[in-house]
């Protein structure tokens, strides 16, 4: 995201990163959990991870919208003090795009393969 703005990597860009690591860990640790539990209730595996991955679907989808959105604001930011707020809004919200298509597709999947070996 700093790439395609042509923002270089700051101290502010940093601290996004580890904003950003909080909100994808807890989204992908929600969905996790919620899987352990219906597979703990007796669920398939197969089931669990669908049931889980659609029941958390909007949670997440809700969780990434207003954080980004919230940080709208400081990554269109000209004014004062701007060149500490650009990068690290710029980081977050690439961060919470990307991390959340990971979260929803690509974590049911690894924790599919994980349970099977």
């Amino acid at each position: 995201a700093l790439m395609l703005r042509g923002i270089p990597f700051s101290i502010s860009a940093g601290v996004g990163f580890i904003a950003l690591s909080g909100v994808a860990v807890l989204n992908g640790l929600v969905m996790v959990s919620f899987i352990r539990r219906l597979l703990a209730d007796g669920t398939s595996l197969e089931r669990a991870i669908e049931e889980g991955a659609l029941t958390r679907l909007r949670p997440v989808l809700m969780t990434a919208l207003v954080a980004s959105l919230g940080f709208v604001p400081m990554a269109l930011n000209v004014g004062t003090g701007a060149e500490v707020q650009r990068p690290l809004a710029t980081v977050v919200i690439g961060g919470i795009i990307s991390s959340t298509l990971l979260t929803l597709l690509v974590l049911p999947a690894l924790y599919r393969m994980s349970r099977r070996v």
